[in-house]
């Protein structure tokens, strides 16, 4: 059985998850949690939201630029 994840915890693997593929016990756990807790999905809706309108940005940015 996997240790019950705190929100703080939660939180620090769904910012890492943007940047590396999790090992499959953290992401089993961070899944459990994510169902049992009310705030950390709109945090990571919140964060998929950013990331995505940063890549837009980006995108935007770099299509303006002169060679």
């Amino acid at each position: 059985m996997y240790p019950r994840l705190t929100c703080k915890q939660a939180s620090r693997l769904i910012t890492s998850r943007f940047d590396r593929t999790l090992p499959l016990g953290a992401r089993v756990s961070l899944r459990l949690h994510l169902l049992i807790c009310k705030a950390c999905p709109t945090f990571e809706r919140q964060l998929k939201l950013m990331n995505g309108a940063m890549g837009r940005w980006r995108s935007y940015a770099d299509d303006g630029e002169q060679p």
